[in-house]
């Protein structure tokens, strides 16, 4: 973690107002609610716009859950977003995604064992991130297994990850107690 403790501390449920707990109520799929969600319910109009965009893409994207959770992934990491990273592993997991892929996750695209669309979606992940823009190249492979919907949620995901790597980071929301 970035910081020690938060910068903007997560609200307490009993502290919210009808708006923050309904929005909140959409939100969270866990017993308990994420910090992360708790922290975003402090701005309830940005939380609810963005809760929406967010939700498809973790929801209702083109992307297949496995793939969509190694661009999440990678994007965690190389952000050195502790927290998203953390989330993402059990999600990940979920998805199909074994400890082992997981582990090279880190080591990146070129990591021996991934299937050329696994590589693909790191590599394009990695490009958005180090140049917001995927190559000729990387965007041809692409191309062989995914249609311009897919390629368009892949960015978007990359995108919307990158946001929440940088908001996690910045605003200090820490893991949950376990």
């Amino acid at each position: 973690m970035k910081l020690d403790k938060p910068r903007i501390e997560p609200l307490d449920v009993s502290q919210m107002n009808e708006e923050q707990l309904e929005i909140l109520s959409r939100a969270s799929i866990h017993e308990q609610p994420l910090n992360i969600h708790l922290t975003m319910a402090r701005h309830p109009k940005l939380f609810k716009r963005w809760l929406v965009f967010a939700s498809y893409l973790l929801n209702k994207s083109t992307v297949p859950p496995r793939e969509r959770e190694l661009a999440m992934l990678r994007i965690g990491h190389n952000c050195k977003s502790d927290y998203e990273w953390s989330q993402h592993v059990e999600i990940g997991k979920k998805a199909g995604l074994k400890d082992s892929e997981i582990e090279m996750i880190k080591i990146g695209p070129d990591a021996k064992g991934w299937s050329p669309i696994d590589s693909t979606i790191l590599r394009a992940t990695d490009e958005l991130h180090s140049d917001a823009f995927i190559s000729d190249v990387t965007w041809n492979d692409l191309k062989q297994a995914y249609d311009d919907n897919q390629i368009m949620d892949l960015i978007f995901t990359v995108g919307n990850y990158t946001i929440v790597s940088m908001a996690l980071n910045s605003l200090g929301v820490q893991l949950e107690s376990k």
